[in-house]
Parts: C-alpha cells; structure tokens; sequence
C-alpha cells in the first residue's frame, strides 16, 4: 500500500536564481510541483546523489557562497 503524501512542513527557502531554474526544470520534467520535487529528492536522497562527488562539489559551493551573497 502507497504511502499518502501529505505536506506537513512549509518553510521559507532561500535559493540561487541557478538553483530555483535548475529545480522548475526538474519538477516540470517530472511532472511534479515544485515542493513535491524536493519532497521526492529528499526522501530519496542517498540513491539520487553521487556521494563520490558531493563532498567535493559542497566545499566549492561553500568557498563561493561569500561572493555569491554581494
């Protein structure tokens, strides 16, 4: 038996204009709504991710984020 979906946390998000494209276009591609795409890829984080990559490409986005925020 599926599990209901039921949204049960609302939250206000801050995002890169890169970041928010990349997610409508994800969720369009899909067939999803915005809130339900990051709802799919955060329940299905560990095998949607390549771990052999994300500690590496976290450390670049962080030693920008100071840049990007001016």
């Amino acid at each position: 038996m599926p599990k209901r979906f039921r949204l049960t946390r609302r939250f206000p998000v801050s995002m890169t204009e890169d970041g928010y494209r990349r997610l409508r276009r994800f969720a369009t591609e899909a067939g999803l709504d915005e809130g339900e795409a990051l709802s799919f890829l955060f329940e299905n984080f560990d095998s949607v991710i390549d771990s052999e990559r994300f500690g590496h490409r976290l450390r670049l986005f962080n030693a920008e984020l100071e840049a990007r925020k001016k």
